[in-house]
């Protein structure tokens, strides 16, 4: 999950929840895309929000229990669920996790809203893997790598999944609901 995603991800349930104080984020140790640069960048985004961010580590899915029992524990408030295939894999079992603990989370992958998650605000995986296609045409076409520019992701998506939302027992903001490119009824 890119710096900037996890901010976008934090201040979205700051405009859910105003009264969000403490939020937890569910991450993976082990996992490459979680740099320390994500999760300082984290910090200081709850810092700025005036939530205070707990880190919490799950490096199997084993560990998932585990790690929402220190996330009720700790008194969180909502989840961020880092980007990690590991995490990604076990997305319905984070879901029913949540939904137990009477969480809201929020991811930056669609399919984790598909899989019973709240909200995901991240970049468009279609859409990713078009750009990452004509790279390696480019390539292929004889293009050096390291001639070729780094791109940032240029189309983000927004699901809502009311199911969850109604299972919660909340009612989103409209201009929430506005924003939404995708809404699961």
């Amino acid at each position: 999950m890119g710096a900037d995603i996890i901010s976008k991800n934090l201040e979205l349930l700051k405009d859910i929840f105003v009264n969000l104080s403490s939020a937890a984020l569910l991450y993976n140790p082990n996992a490459a895309v979680v740099s320390p640069a994500v999760i300082e960048h984290a910090q200081a985004a709850a810092g700025s929000l005036q939530v205070t961010l707990h880190l919490i580590p799950a490096r199997a899915p084993n560990d998932l229990e585990g790690a929402f029992s220190a996330i009720t524990q700790d008194a969180d408030d909502a989840v961020i669920i880092a980007t990690d295939p590991m995490l990604n894999n076990e997305r319905k079992r984070i879901a029913e996790l949540a939904l137990v603990k009477d969480l809201p989370t929020v991811a930056s992958i669609g399919e984790m809203a598909q899989a019973g998650i709240l909200i995901s605000y991240g970049q468009d995986l279609p859409e990713f893997f078009r750009r990452t296609a004509a790279y390696v045409d480019k390539i292929l076409k004889g293009a050096k790598p390291s001639d070729l520019p780094v791109e940032q992701p240029t189309k983000l998506k927004m699901v809502v999944n009311l199911k969850t939302a109604r299972a919660l027992r909340l009612t989103l903001p409209q201009s929430v609901l506005l924003r939404a490119d995708e809404v699961i009824e």
